[in-house]
């Protein structure tokens, strides 16, 4: 039953993630990088705040735990909050997906020095079929493209591989280092900390156009804050909580199936063999990395 409500938690954060990259994509139409990020985030925070005090949890993390809880936000936070955004600059929604979920790679292997899971040929192999697949998509350009133009995807793709690298070291580290308090304004700390950098950049770059801002434009802030921020990250939580870090890592794999194929379908951005053979191999080895 335990692993049961465990994987139904991780197919709900799969669904609100793999949904979220097209949501940023348009959203970036409209709004600059890291002020919808502050908007939407504080509006989450705001939410599971009130939702904790409507509860009786308390709000503030007992002594001792702050260490656990900026390192937890950092890392589960900033991530997305901070590097992922501006990698859309560079890639789209698909490539920067598939780049991105290459995590559960990273976390099976960060697994065995510090939550003592060792890892075996399944997931040496799979490490190998996920990186391939991550070359794959950005080398199949060089036939087509200018050097210049492949060039200039390289940034967003270091950018993602960061944010993968970041997260993946976030499940790890909050699988080893729970933070001892309740659910709700653990999350809103871990939004709070992790958002700040963003807060810092939007403050002292951007400025918002906001008779420019459509219905489109506020519904998609609506999702990123309601769904992609307290839905997805209240059920990732709860996955960590019920299945082993590797195990959770399996869910992400849908993650970049449903972005791939929701920027195509909303986006109308290219889906042609490169991109289902690097998805194929990309999902293919972190499957096998998670069953060794």
């Amino acid at each position: 039953m335990r692993l049961n409500a465990g994987y139904g938690y991780l197919m709900v954060t799969a669904l609100a993630w793999g949904f979220n990259w097209p949501v940023m994509k348009l959203l970036m139409l409209e709004w600059p990088p890291f002020t919808f990020r502050i908007l939407a985030g504080g509006g989450a925070i705001l939410l599971l705040l009130g939702i904790a005090r409507w509860q009786g949890d308390r709000l503030m993390p007992p002594r001792g735990q702050w260490r656990r809880l900026v390192v937890a936000g950092f890392l589960n936070v900033s991530a997305w909050s901070v590097v992922a955004p501006l990698s859309l600059f560079w890639l789209d929604a698909s490539e920067a997906a598939i780049i991105a979920y290459t995590m559960p790679v990273w976390a099976t292997m960060l697994a065995w020095p510090f939550l003592g899971e060792r890892p075996t040929w399944q997931r040496v192999a799979g490490l190998v079929l996920g990186l391939g697949g991550v070359v794959l998509l950005m080398a199949g350009p060089l036939a087509s493209l200018p050097a210049a133009e492949v060039l200039a995807k390289l940034p967003g793709a270091g950018l993602m591989l960061l944010t993968a690298l970041m997260f993946a070291c976030g499940a790890v580290f909050t699988k080893r280092y729970p933070v001892a308090m309740p659910q709700l304004p653990m999350i809103a700390w871990q939004l709070a900390i992790g958002l700040s950098p963003a807060v810092v950049i939007g403050l002292a770059y951007e400025t918002v156009n906001w008779s420019g801002i459509t219905v489109l434009g506020w519904g998609c802030l609506i999702y990123v804050g309601g769904i992609a921020q307290v839905v997805a990250y209240l059920s990732w939580f709860g996955a960590l909580r019920r299945l082993p870090a590797s195990t959770a890592s399996i869910g992400s794999l849908l993650i970049p199936v449903i972005g791939v194929f929701s920027a195509a379908l909303v986006l109308g951005e290219p889906l042609g063999p490169r991109q289902l053979v690097s998805l194929a191999l990309t999902t293919g080895g972190v499957l096998l990395a998670a069953r060794g």
